[in-house]
């Protein structure tokens, strides 16, 4: 055997070595060391709460520490970057939403390949977008709120978390289909933009449940519609777009498990499964109702990969149609 085959077969068995160290560390042999679950946000929202119930539920099935390391900014691509720069061997993964991929790019350009050089292993959550009214809005139903817009043209407005995002095109769409004129106002994330709602400076909204159904059962705003195929059980009694005429009005966003593609595959495998089976369980699946969402599906990396390139393409779509640009 040549010096440089000997030297390359001792890299690849270290390499088979790293990862069988890294599976078997979940049962003990790396309990002094902790996974870290990058978030992409501030402490309090969505992402961060998604990342903190997984990292509670992993603890013990790693037998090992997991903590929670919050990175917010440049719209969730700070969060990617860092993950991109830990070492490869899966000890820091990531706990992001689909539109990291779906929506981001078609705002700001990333200095990475969001299709190359990220990979979502597990669909950690589900959940679509509520529409919200302010409790000044003087409709308690979508079709109420359809007769007030449009016998106030040119006067009311709908927020966005973010432009460009989901929860801007959406109000898009619903403009198209009801022929509304509603215009649109983007904010930095929900609780600013909800606020304004609240005070009546913006009357409309598409947002995330998880910070607006604790308002909506505050009394604080009207839940109009969901986005999702079925009602959502933390709001029973708000039906969806399609049962109130609108199915194209269907729009389903997900907050999933990430790591870089070249982590060892069988430590990927490992962390899939473990991700899966915390947000199965059954005091999981209650928490989560609670916020508005349902646990992922179990579905493979590549067809999640499918998806995002159909979100992504129809997201350019519907930008592309209002001539969006990027700031």
């Amino acid at each position: 055997m040549k010096w440089s085959t000997r030297i390359a077969a001792r890299v690849c068995r270290g390499l088979a070595l790293a990862a069988l160290a890294f599976v078997g560390g979940h049962a003990g042999a790396q309990a002094d060391k902790p996974l870290r679950i990058v978030v992409p946000a501030p402490p309090g929202g969505t992402l961060d709460v998604v990342g903190r119930l997984l990292a509670e539920a992993l603890q013990p099935a790693l037998n090992q520490p997991v903590i929670v390391d919050n990175k917010p900014g440049a719209v969730g691509m700070l969060g990617v970057n860092e993950l991109l720069a830990a070492p490869h061997d899966g000890q820091t993964v990531m706990v992001h939403i689909s539109g990291i991929v779906s929506e981001i790019p078609h705002l700001a350009k990333p200095r990475y390949d969001p299709f190359k050089d990220i990979r979502p292993i597990a669909q950690l959550t589900r959940s679509g977008l509520v529409f919200v009214g302010g409790p000044q809005v003087p409709a308690a139903t979508l079709k109420e709120a359809v007769a007030y817009i449009k016998a106030n043209p040119g006067k009311v407005s709908v927020a966005s978390y973010t432009t460009g995002t989901i929860s801007h095109t959406l109000g898009v769409e619903f403009n198209g289909l009801a022929g509304l004129d509603m215009s649109h106002i983007g904010y930095k994330g929900s609780p600013p933009a909800l606020q304004d709602v609240i005070g009546g400076h913006v009357q409309f909204m598409f947002d995330g449940p998880a910070t607006s159904v604790p308002m909506i059962k505050a009394g604080k705003l009207k839940a109009l519609a969901v986005t999702t195929p079925q009602r959502l059980a933390a709001l029973p009694d708000v039906p969806t777009f399609e049962e109130q005429g609108y199915p194209a009005m269907n729009a389903v966003a997900w907050v999933g498990l990430w790591v870089t593609p070249d982590v060892p595959a069988p430590v990927q495998a490992h962390l899939r499964e473990l991700a899966l089976k915390a947000m199965q369980a059954p005091a999981m699946k209650d928490r989560l109702a609670a916020l508005g969402m349902e646990p992922g599906l179990s579905v493979t990396s590549e067809d999640l990969a499918k998806t995002l390139r159909v979100s992504y393409e129809r997201q350019a779509s519907l930008l592309k149609s209002i001539n969006f640009k990027p700031d």
